[in-house]
């Protein structure tokens, strides 16, 4: 997901390493803070696979500042981790929020929709933290006020987020409908 982060952030403009590091502590930093143990080899990576390119310009100290930017392989490689993202990316709430951060980049609705509508399929398999004889515990049925509190909570979120998945997926279902007319 690192690398996603770092090839939609640089979708948006060229960015040196620290305000990338920025961006990306933005949006998912209070949960997986990024370090530069980790940044900077996922960098060099992109930048080995020519995903990534970068150009040094004068830093406002001594030390040239390295400027990233996205080359038209990783403008494709981006498109296509988009398109079809790993079923980790689609169950995973905070790595599922990654992809929705880049998902405009797929230019084609019907792209866009059809990554939803497997987040939709995922959202509506019954599930809990908790089972007992193999079957999801309701909030109502857990035998402690702190999982009561758990399953509330995660069933009011996944209500929240059916019904905007609902919503996004009918205004695309129309983009496309257009489009094709």
């Amino acid at each position: 997901m690192l690398e996603l982060t770092i090839l939609g952030f640089l979708h948006d403009e060229p960015l040196h390493g620290y305000e990338l590091k920025e961006r990306i502590r933005g949006l998912s930093g209070h949960v997986r803070p990024v370090s530069d143990g980790a940044l900077y080899p996922a960098i060099n990576r992109l930048l080995k696979n020519g995903l990534v390119e970068q150009r040094s310009e004068p830093g406002s100290g001594a030390a040239p500042r390295r400027i990233l930017s996205l080359t038209e392989a990783g403008r494709a490689e981006l498109r296509q981790r988009l398109r079809a993202p790993k079923d980790v990316e689609i169950t995973d709430g905070q790595r599922f929020f990654t992809l929705l951060a880049f998902l405009r980049q797929l230019p084609d609705p019907a792209e866009q929709a059809a990554v939803l509508r497997r987040r939709k399929a995922f959202l509506d398999t019954p599930a809990s933290f908790f089972y007992r004889d193999g079957a999801p515990v309701r909030a109502e049925d857990a035998d402690d006020l702190f999982r009561q509190g758990m399953l509330r909570i995660a069933r009011a979120t996944g209500t929240a987020e059916k019904t905007w998945l609902a919503e996004v997926l009918q205004t695309l279902d129309a983009r496309r409908e257009r489009g094709a007319e």
